[in-house]
Formats: structure tokens, sequence, C-alpha cells
């Protein structure tokens, strides 16, 4: 495929999320960078959510995924189908009853000043490294299928992406990215759709001939049985939940795209819908992701892991779908970044430079310490993806979910301590337990998986690592009312 013909679609898609952004922008406010002004449509946070949720990650990992094990990545979906009812019933009425624009001020109020900041700094850890993965992803593959045919190095590509994000999310922020992300959602499906497609007509199979030779491999199998396995469902369904909870439901990024809707109601409509089409095209993933390894059965490819789609789609199937993949693809990509980046400077920008509480500050001040904050974040996701180049680690989607469980468990008991019980900690304390509860996981998941193999760990490290959190804080707690009485 023509590599100057792909970069010639990457600026046409760039230059159209420009425009997008200038109509979006016009006008904005720090109010507008931080929640759209309160006023964007439920149904396109829903539907752009999609786009953000699935990012690079399912786009080219999910597929990868089927030829060892199964549909068993649905276990999971179906924890996040769970979760997100959690998100919708338990979270969401917190967050409009307190009237958040950051959600870690719920820590303020609930616990004090050290914990609020706890809980930022370690959203501002778990998202940067999280989304700096995904992107990481997504740059790669164009790097691999593209780039290095002309002898561009993967460092100038990394810098040109970023740059491109940057000028189109610094200025409107959530309010451009409301609707940037609803197009990038249209496009990523369009290409998930269209793959689907022709994969089939290059088999010359129906779509039902297709699931049926899956089910006779045994690729269809989404249920493992076996609680020694790290895939077995019980595990991975509860991980999925809580993944969904912490990854979303705590996760300023994805809070900040639903409490920009106008009320409550349409909020958990928003959650509720976004489930559900979430759940369907997993799926589609999932059965892509099949037919790519009968695909690549067939043709006695040995290709495997992130590399089967694209290496398929580009280099066996007619162009025009190589090119709708790149589209695609691309869409996967920037949703991967420009919310991140966006919810970073908002989080930074309130939570830990308090700017909306300092009355000195006049708007100008705040909209430049905000740049400057969106400029540095971007570098920093810079210096993140070089080192995921050096390490080079070909299992994205466990190294993502791996890595979730560390930073985003200690998030998980601040916020379940917080709702769960009436108890008042120590505050000052709570950074001490916050940094001891993931250490401890760690040496838990190493001594009893890695090195004596009494134990084989999924996804309920997360789980795990929120637990050890809470005795923590329950440690360092009293009741309410002798906290009251002491200090009378």
């Amino acid at each position: 495929m023509n590599a100057t013909l792909i970069i010639g679609i990457l600026i046409a898609y760039f230059f159209l999320l420009l425009v997008m952004s200038w109509f979006t922008s016009r006008n904005a406010d720090n109010k507008s960078f931080f929640q759209a002004n309160k006023n964007a449509p439920w149904y396109l946070v829903a539907f752009g959510m999609i786009g953000t949720s699935l990012s690079g990650v399912t786009f080219i990992s999910v597929p990868g995924t089927v030829a060892k094990s199964g549909f068993g990545y649905f276990q999971i979906v179906i924890g996040y189908f769970l979760g997100y009812l959690v998100v919708a019933y338990v979270l969401l009425p917190i967050y409009y009853r307190l009237q958040l624009v950051s959600i870690y001020n719920y820590l303020l109020g609930r616990f004090g000043f050290v914990s609020y900041k706890t809980g930022a700094l370690f959203f501002l850890i778990s998202r940067s490294m999280g989304a700096a993965l995904r992107l990481f992803l997504v740059v790669n593959v164009l790097q691999i299928f593209v780039m290095d045919t002309l002898n561009i190095p993967f460092e100038v590509t990394a810098i040109v992406v970023l740059m491109m994000i940057l000028l189109y999310t610094i200025k409107g922020g959530v309010k451009t990215i409301v609707w940037t992300d609803t197009l990038q959602t249209v496009f990523m499906l369009l290409a998930l759709v269209v793959c689907i497609c022709y994969v089939l007509i290059d088999l010359q199979m129906p779509i039902s001939s297709a699931i049926s030779e899956l089910s006779t491999s045994g690729l269809l199998r989404v249920f493992n049985g076996d609680p020694g396995s790290k895939g077995f469902f019980v595990k991975q369904i509860l991980g999925g939940m809580f993944i969904t909870i912490t990854m979303t439901g705590l996760d300023q990024e994805m809070m900040q795209k639903n409490i920009s809707v106008k009320n409550l109601a349409d909020s958990q409509k928003n959650v509720v819908l976004f489930s559900l089409v979430l759940v369907l095209v997993n799926g589609l993933f999932l059965l892509l992701g099949g037919f790519l390894s009968i695909y690549a059965q067939s043709n006695q490819l040995t290709i495997a892991g992130d590399d089967l789609f694209p290496s398929i789609v580009l280099h066996h199937l007619p162009h025009i779908v190589g090119l709708i993949f790149i589209v695609g693809l691309i869409s996967a990509l920037f949703p991967s970044a420009d919310g991140a980046i966006t919810a970073l400077t908002a989080s930074f920008c309130i939570d830990i430079l308090g700017i909306n509480r300092n009355d000195q500050l006049s708007e100008l001040d705040r909209t430049r310490i905000r740049m400057y904050v969106h400029l540095s974040f971007a570098f920093l996701f810079l210096l993140i993806v070089f080192y995921f180049r050096w390490v080079d680690d070909k299992n994205v989607v466990l190294m993502l979910l791996d890595l979730a469980g560390y930073t985003y468990g200690p998030l998980l008991g601040l916020f379940a301590f917080g709702i769960l019980t009436k108890r008042r900690i120590n505050d000052r304390w709570s950074i001490v337990v916050c940094l001891i509860s993931p250490a401890l996981t760690w040496l838990a998941v190493y001594s009893l998986d890695t090195q004596w193999h009494l134990y084989k760990f999924g996804l309920e490290n997360l789980i795990i690592n929120g637990m050890l959190c809470f005795c923590g804080l329950w440690a360092i707690s009293k009741p309410a009312q002798v906290l009251k009485s002491s200090a009378l």
C-alpha cells in the first residue's frame, strides 16, 4: 500500500478535527475546557465514550487474543457491563449531588486535604501510564506498517501525532472532545464492520458458516471453569467489573464527560446506553478476531497477537480495506490521548494547583496556567511512549490491565471506604496506606504466583489492592461520633 497516500489520509483527517475544534471552541473559556459548560448532549457523550473506552487496545489487541483464548475476553466484558451499572446508580448520584468539577473533591469533603491530593495523584499516575500505553500501541502500528517504509523514525512519528492532538484540544478541551470523539467513534465502528465483511468475502464464507467453524475449532468458548487458571470466569467477571468501576467511575477523564451532561437522569441514560453498545461492539471485535484466525489458518500464516489484524488487512486484503483500516486506526489513536491529556490537565489544575480556589488569579492567569500544564502532560506522554518503545512488550492489553490493578487499587479503597462506612480517618496517614497497599499486592503476586506458583493471579489483583487499602484506612480510622466527642 502506498505509504504517501496513508500519510495524506492522516493529514486530511487531522484537518477535519481542526475544523471541528474551531467551531466547537469559539468563545470557549476554562469552564468550557473542564466541563463543556455543563451543556453536552447525553447521547453524544454516550456515543463518543465508545471510542474513548475502546481505543487502540481494543482495536488491535482484542482480535489478537482469540487464537489463544477464544472468546474468553467476553468474560471481562460481562464484568464491564455490571461495573457500568454501579457507576450509573452509585457513583453518579454522589457526583451530581456534590456538583463536582473534579470527582476527587469528594475525598476532600469526606476525609481531608491529604486524601484528596492522594486520590488525584494516583489518577494522574494511572491515566498517564494507561493512556500513553494505548497511544504507543497505535503509533507503533503506524510506524511498523507505514512510517518505516518512508524511513521516518518512531520518535518523529510520536512527536507529530502528539502535536496534532495538542492543536485541536488546547483551547476547547471537553467541549471539543465531546464532538471529535463522536466523529472518531463513527469511523472506528465503520472500519470494524467493513473489515469483518471483507474477511468473510475473501474466505468465501457466509457468516453462519464462519461462526460454525469457530464453534468446531473451540474458538467460541467464553467461560473458563478452571479455578486455578488466570482466566477463571469468576476472576474475569469480578475483575472486569472493578476495572470499570475504577477506570471509568473513579477516573476523571471518563467522568468529566459524564458530569458535563445537564442532569443526573440524562447522565445515567448515557452510561446505560453506552454500556449496552460497548458489549455489542466488543462482541464484534471478538468475532473479527475469530474470522482473522480462520483466515490465518486457511492461508498458512504464522501471525498472532497484536500483529494479526494489521498484518492481514494491510498485506493480504484489497487496498481499500487497508485504507479503511488506517482510518479506523487513526480514529482509535486520537481518543486514546486527547481526552486523557485534557482530563490530566483538568485534574492537575484543579486538584493539585487549586486554580479554581485561588481568587487572586484572573481568568487569563488560569488560562495561561492551564495551557502550560496541557503542554507539560503532552511532553510526559511523549517520554512514556518512548519508554514503552524501549520495553517493546507485545501483549499490550494484558499489560494495561495488570498496570491498572496496581495504580487504581488505592482509588478503589479510598472511595469504597468513604461510601460504605461513616468512619473518619486520620487524614495525614492516608497517603502511607495508599502507597503500602499496591506494594503488598505486588509482593503477594510475586510470591504466590511468580515465585512459588501456588496461585495464578488474574484481574483480582485490583480487588485485593482495594481491599488492602480499605483495611489500612480502617486501621487509621475511628467512628465519627468518637472523633466528634474527642474534638469537644
